[in-house]
């Protein structure tokens, strides 16, 4: 009885070492995956004296937790960051000849320029040509606006596809850990495939996950509203094409609750859809509506007046609305698509079999809006000078673009451009601190469930000692055993 028992100690010492050995190797070979968690083979006793091995795995919850917030914050801060990116390489800078601040710059010294000698046709007509490349930036402006919330609206959609795909991936995932623990199975590697996904839609979409018994999860957004409980929970979004003025996106449904837009009852915090939809639905259209006041304003300045007294009220002189002839209101509403309409009225444009003479005498809406008292001297500059004036005098501005309420338009467009850059360095601060959160938070995760490959290798080299110390035992039970039995026979 002595051997036998001896014998099967031996032989639980060896399955068991053969095991830990096996989970070591494991171990060793997730060394280089970042979703992989060490796994822990501990001996539990049983109790007929012998031991089994019970794999289980290295993980902090709490930090976890931490570490998927970390990556949505990340996530919203990197597609805000890209947005405000685009717009501030665009239409932004205000060393860019091209940009619109630049524009009234070299339109102002133009004018000014035609305004002191009144009589050079040249002069005149760089004076419409700088008024036209002044316009035909805010147009490119505009559209450039339109197409970043275009791209925005796409990405919206290919982050609605992955979250679903990814909450397809975690149901899957999810079934096999209730069922492994279920039946009493090994179902470490199954975790990690879970915490993979989780780790995957966190990026996406700020999300919070409950564990409940029996190793089942439920996910929830940061707002509240259930992702997963038991079954994946319905993403909806309807893309928007195309982009204009005005144009209101598609809002992301959840479990049938609005979770983006300003209707949203529970609206997302963090994660890329969350910031692609603060940069569709809040950020661009900011920096639109100061280039529609920055047109708005123009149309205004160089508007004409009536000049002999028939009221037929002013109209658009120099700048017009799309070519119509009639003055915008100075409301949001109305001025709403102005920078993407704004042109040189034809009248003036002798591209387009217009008069240079009028930017001088006025009249780009028939005789009566001339000015009187330019006759037909060639050398007269009361009215350029007027709107040289007019140009540079300080406007009043809704407090609500952010940029002052009492400036002129060129200080209007340099302060928006400087917005901008404002909004984009703002963005990049915060997206680099995020950054550097998560990668903190990974690096504090790793160190607690992460694997360290010199503490495996002296571990195995344990395990191999023992390994081989069982099987010495086991050899000699064996020549006992053969003895005993040579004896007997």
């Amino acid at each position: 009885m002595g051997l036998s028992l001896a014998l099967n100690t031996a032989r639980a010492s060896l399955a068991a070492s053969s095991n830990q050995i096996a989970v070591s190797a494991r171990n060793v070979a997730g060394a280089s995956d970042p979703g992989y968690s060490r796994k822990i083979a501990a001996l539990v006793a049983t109790g007929s004296g012998g031991a089994v091995v019970n794999i289980t795995r290295a993980t902090d919850a709490a930090l976890y937790a931490r570490t998927l917030s970390a990556s949505s914050s990340a996530g919203y801060g990197d597609a805000l960051l890209n947005g405000l990116t685009t717009l501030s390489r665009t239409v932004g800078d205000t060393e860019d000849a091209t940009s619109p601040a630049a524009r009234f710059a070299g339109f102002e010294a133009a004018l000014q320029a035609a305004a002191n000698q009144p009589d050079s046709t040249d002069l005149a007509r760089a004076a419409v040509e700088a008024a036209k490349a002044l316009a035909g930036s805010l147009n490119d402006a505009s559209n450039a606006v339109h197409a970043a919330r275009a791209e925005a609206d796409a990405g919206m959609a290919a982050s609605v596809a992955r979250i679903n795909d990814l909450l397809g991936q975690f149901d899957r995932a999810n079934a096999a850990v209730t069922r492994g623990l279920a039946t009493g199975a090994d179902a470490t590697d199954a975790l990690d495939d879970r915490d993979r996904v989780l780790t995957a839609l966190s990026a996406e979409i700020g999300v919070t996950a409950v564990a409940r018994e029996g190793g089942d999860v439920a996910l929830y957004t940061d707002s509240g509203v259930p992702l997963f409980d038991r079954g994946a929970r319905s993403v909806r979004f309807t893309p928007t094409t195309p982009f204009a003025a005005g144009t209101v996106g598609g809002v992301v449904v959840i479990d049938n609750v609005q979770v983006t837009g300003p209707n949203s009852p529970m609206p997302l915090a963090s994660g890329r859809l969350a910031g692609l939809a603060a940069f569709r639905d809040t950020v661009a259209p900011a920096y639109e509506a100061q280039l529609d006041t920055m047109a708005g304003g123009l149309i205004d300045a160089f508007a004409e007046t009536d000049a002999l007294g028939v009221d037929s009220g002013p109209r658009a002189g120099l700048f017009t609305a799309g070519g119509s002839a009639t003055l915008p209101d100075g409301t949001a509403a109305g001025r709403l698509g102005l920078a993407a309409r704004i042109r040189v009225n034809a009248a003036v444009d002798p591209s387009q079999g217009g008069q240079l003479p009028l930017l001088r005498t006025g009249g780009m809406n028939g005789t009566d809006y001339r000015d009187l008292a330019a006759g037909t001297d060639a050398a007269y500059a009361g009215r350029l000078r007027t709107l040289v004036s007019n140009l540079t005098a300080t406007q009043s501005f809704d407090p609500g673009l952010g940029l002052g309420t009492a400036l002129s338009l060129a200080d209007f467009a340099a302060n928006a451009a400087g917005w901008i850059e404002g909004q984009r360095k703002d963005a990049s601060e915060t997206a680099s601190y995020q950054k550097t959160l998560l990668s903190r938070a990974n690096e504090a995760l790793s160190n607690v469930a992460g694997v360290n490959g010199d503490d495996e290798t002296a571990l195995t080299l344990q395990l191999e000692r023992s390994y081989t110390a069982s099987a010495k035992v086991i050899s000699v039970i064996n020549d006992l055993l053969k003895t005993l039995l040579d004896v007997v026979r």
